[in-house]
């Protein structure tokens, strides 16, 4: 028998709200509210409101904790000021990704690393076991948060008429505490959306009732509830990568063009170091498959895992596809070797059943919010 998922705060009211339900990574989940697309173009115009509560807090505090994240992550968190965020990465000895993570600097000695739903666990244990010998202390705070997120070009104005807090002057990758409808929060300028939006970390006993003041607060400007379906498609058009589909343990961070997470520079030696110098040598030497996006001519779907296709012969393969509210096209992100890697590139297709169908090879991302 699978294990019972893992309910959040906010359960009841999204069966309240007719949610379809989904069981992500041990989580009960809401997929969708009512049209998926409609909850995507509601984000991208106006602004959405999701749970996000099946993330991963840890807390990791003391007086060497930003010398156990240096030693644990590939990025140089010593810089990262009081009440920023970091967006980086945590590697096995070989290279490869265990996760991507922001990790936020909460205090002079406290760090909060947020991590993907399903690698919590092991993120958890893969930071417990590389603290030895370090003076910090690394916390298991899942339990201690809910998350809300609020994004679209009107959630700044629906925020502001909830809280005081100095949100004009909160930058992006950044976090304040504050109150938001009498609630106490941290407020961080962060998303998956591609959209400016905030997430809301606060005690799961606070979350109904700040899901109910941002509802209200949020109907004159078009929020509506948002499922992890939307979310999906969201980030998909942004070319923002997710675990499991462009990121796995079997690429390092330079195979996934996102080897300028990994900082050489800081002092001292990290986990998987020597195999990441490695990895940048061969990258620069030989450009390995390349994150591209696709753009369908016709109508059908690409799925992660289907080969890319040219001149008869697999360059590819298709790592996240969806149909692009947006585009009005199907979409996906893929890996292909370099010589098929350009914009531009004709005679590219994705192998849907056995059928090869035209695709365009597009710079990611698919899609940019005006500023």
């Amino acid at each position: 028998m699978s294990p019972t998922p893992r309910l959040t705060a906010l359960d009841a009211l999204h069966r309240s709200l007719g949610a379809t339900m989904t069981d992500f990574a041990g989580w009960d989940m809401p997929l969708r509210y009512g049209s998926e697309r409609d909850e995507h173009i509601a984000v991208r115009t106006h602004a959405g409101l999701f749970d996000l509560s099946h993330m991963g807090e840890i807390t990791v505090s003391g007086p060497q904790a930003v010398d156990l994240l240096d030693h644990a992550l590939v990025g140089n968190i010593s810089t990262v000021g009081n009440g920023r965020a970091r967006y980086t990465m945590i590697c096995q000895e070989d290279g490869g990704i265990l996760d991507d993570l922001i990790v936020y600097r909460l205090g002079e000695q406290e760090y909060m690393v947020v991590a993907n739903a399903g690698n919590a666990q092991v993120v958890l244990d893969a930071l417990a076991a590389r603290s030895g010998g370090f003076d910090a202390v690394v916390r298991d705070d899942r339990d201690a948060y809910a998350l809300l997120a609020v994004q679209g070009p009107e959630s700044s104005g629906i925020l502001k008429s909830l809280t005081d807090a100095d949100l004009d002057g909160l930058k992006y990758y950044a976090g304040l505490p504050g109150t938001v409808a009498g609630v106490p929060a941290l407020i961080a300028r962060t998303g998956y959306t591609g959209e400016d939006g905030f997430e809301l970390f606060v005690a799961p006993s606070d979350a109904e009732k700040l899901w109910q003041a941002l509802t209200e607060a949020g109907a004159p400007a078009g929020l509506v509830p948002c499922g992890l379906s939307c979310r999906d498609t969201l980030r998909l058009e942004a070319g923002m990568p997710l675990y499991g589909h462009e990121l796995t343990t079997g690429l390092t961070p330079f195979d996934a063009g996102l080897g300028r997470v990994v900082k050489f520079e800081k002092a001292g030696d990290f986990v998987g170091r020597a195999s990441l110098e490695a990895a940048a040598e061969r990258a620069a030497a030989a450009p390995p498959r390349k994150l591209v996006g696709l753009v369908a001519e016709g109508r059908r779907v690409p799925r992660a895992g289907y080969p890319v296709v040219a001149d008869g012969k697999v360059v590819g393969e298709v790592t996240s596809g969806a149909p692009s509210p947006t585009l009005g096209k199907p979409i996906a992100m893929a890996y292909v070797d370099a010589a098929h890697a350009e914009p531009g590139t004709s005679g590219v297709g994705v192998d849907i059943r056995g059928t090869h169908e035209p695709y365009e090879v597009v710079a990611l991302p698919f899609y940019k919010r005006q500023k």
